[in-house]
């Protein structure tokens, strides 16, 4: 099977031309007239008419959705790649060739239990868009409500698992021959993009996904998720409220509509990070094809979000960590960033931290105050990885998703202005975060969140210290008065500060079961003086 797929994969890159491709490129880039009769000597034998984006398209969408993914990806980064190419890698987002409309109903019908006509008063036959995953058709409900329907194509879990092992074939012999390649832990990230692209194909945890996502964002005016409708929702089919809007990738019609671009773009940072940092679970597959802005009365120049099949979701050390990284970067302070490093193990502790910090200046000051259109993240993150190499930096799995998100909010924000400062945007929301986590307000959330464990937890505190004080002092333990005396001494000490730490923890404990009240009692009287109401991210 493996050699099977390995030929088809080299028969649809011949046909392509994507061999000629790379040398044209390369002799472009590198001024090589060798390199250019290679590729002109490539071309003979075969019909290479159409242009090369189109040409590297097609064999994305012929070899299937791990290759699409791929291409979709690449398609945000138009700083990196040709505009041709970077224009028909776009059509992988929502254009990719449609399945039959009859398998799509025989999905639904087997699925859900009822025929179509039972399930929904009107259904339309032609999908109104198509990906790597699924096609959606527009339908309506019984009751009249407009929706969308969600449908897996057929077969997919066994294309994608097929190329997932050909693609730990290729990590496995890359870690055999590379010594960069058992740094990047290819495995551990193939393994990543497993679990990812396999919960793409369960659409009963995708609309679990949205449910999550609307909660998050249900006092905020950034982004609107559509509503779930749990009784046409199932793993194979995902129905939810049908939006109205424009797709984020189509600027000229936003801007006949009206739409403010630049707020846009701000609100596509803050979303991004009030996801990561207060949410801890984002949306991991922004790019344009699963993005509207709203032109409804209620949703104008709105964010919405359409496919939840790839979030992310972070944890409390990860965020602690990353909110301190992206500060320190903002900061300039890079021997903070490069401490850091060593403090999470992402580097081997005997690094020396000033050769770390200067590697990371060098990378990272030429890019400061200047514009988005000026800046590259692609071309920094490169830069770090090629100077992260003689320092032997782990690449963390976990981070992956969010790498690429940040790489499609670039994309996003690029497209819609490109004079967006990415860290005058972003930095008053980590810093705000970070305020909220290390002051009096963090420390009382934390309080509140783990008071109702406190009443189980007390009581219990001196029978735990009688054993550890019975423990101590049993025959068995003595191997002499001094040394019983000593241990007597010591945990005489002991108790006294567990007993300290006992009142300071029954204080705190008052103090958050009593704050509710103090609170409403502030609000009921009235503040003594006006002050600015803070805005509320998420």
């Amino acid at each position: 099977m493996r050699l099977t797929r390995l030929a088809k994969i080299a028969i649809v890159a011949w046909r392509a031309g994507l061999d000629e491709i790379v040398v044209t490129g390369a002799s472009q880039h590198a001024g090589s007239r060798w390199l250019l009769r290679l590729a002109r000597l490539m071309r003979i034998g075969r019909r290479l008419e159409a242009p090369r984006g189109q040409r590297l398209r097609e064999a994305l969408e012929r070899l299937g959705p791990v290759f699409v993914k791929f291409g979709q990806v690449l398609s945000t980064r138009r700083d990196l790649l040709p505009p041709d190419i970077a224009d028909e890698l776009a059509l992988l987002q929502d254009r990719v060739p449609p399945f039959a409309p009859e398998l799509a109903i025989a999905t639904i019908e087997k699925t859900l239990g009822r025929p179509i006509d039972v399930l929904f008063a009107h259904f339309d036959r032609e999908p109104v868009a198509s990906a790597s995953i699924a096609q959606v058709h527009f339908a309506e409900l019984p009751d009249g409500r407009p929706v969308a329907v969600k449908v897996l194509r057929p077969g997919m879990a066994a294309v994608i698992d097929r190329d997932l092992e050909l693609l730990r074939t290729a990590g496995t012999l890359l870690m055999r021959v590379s010594d960069d390649a058992r740094r990047l832990r290819p495995l551990d990230v193939i393994d990543e993009f497993d679990k990812y692209l396999h919960d793409e194909l369960d659409l009963l945890r995708e609309a679990a996904n949205a449910a999550q996502l609307k909660r998050n964002f249900a006092d905020s005016d950034l982004l609107r998720i559509p509503e779930m409708f749990w009784d046409w929702c199932a793993n194979d089919v995902l129905t939810m409220e049908r939006m109205e809007g424009i797709p984020i990738g189509r600027i000229a019609r936003m801007r006949e509509a009206g739409i403010d671009l630049k707020k846009l773009s701000r609100d596509g940072v803050e979303i991004f990070f009030t996801q990561v940092f207060r949410h801890g679970f984002f949306h991991a597959d922004m790019h344009p094809g699963n993005i509207l802005v709203g032109i409804g009365e209620h949703d104008f120049n709105r964010y919405i979000a359409l496919d939840f099949g790839i979030v992310g979701t972070l944890s409390e050390f990860d965020k602690e960590y990353l909110a301190q990284n992206f500060l320190a970067f903002f900061q300039r302070n890079y021997h903070r960033v490069a401490a850091l490093h060593i403090e999470s193990g992402w580097v081997p502790a005997d690094t020396r931290v000033e050769e770390l910090e200067g590697a990371i200046r060098a990378v990272c000051e030429p890019f400061f105050d200047r514009p988005l259109k000026e800046i590259s993240l692609g071309l920094v993150l490169l830069r770090l990885f090629q100077a992260s190499r003689r320092f032997k930096v782990e690449i963390q799995p976990q981070l992956v998703l969010l790498q690429k998100t940040l790489l499609n909010i670039e994309g996003l924000g690029r497209e819609l202005d490109p004079d967006l400062d990415l860290w005058v945007t972003a930095k008053p929301i980590l810093e705000q975060w970070m305020s909220e986590q290390v002051g009096w307000r963090g420390l009382l959330e934390r309080v509140q969140r783990e008071a109702p464990r406190w009443p189980a937890l007390l009581p219990q505190l001196p029978r735990l210290l009688h054993a550890t004080l019975a423990r101590q002092a049993s025959p068995s333990e003595r191997p002499g008065t001094d040394r019983l005396l000593a241990t007597l001494i010591a945990e005489q000490r002991r108790t006294r500060r567990m007993l300290r730490w006992m009142t300071v923890a029954l204080v705190l404990l008052l103090i958050a079961l009593a704050l509710p009240w103090i609170v409403e009692v502030v609000d009921i009287d009235g503040p003594t003086e006006t002050a600015p109401v803070p805005r509320r991210l998420g």
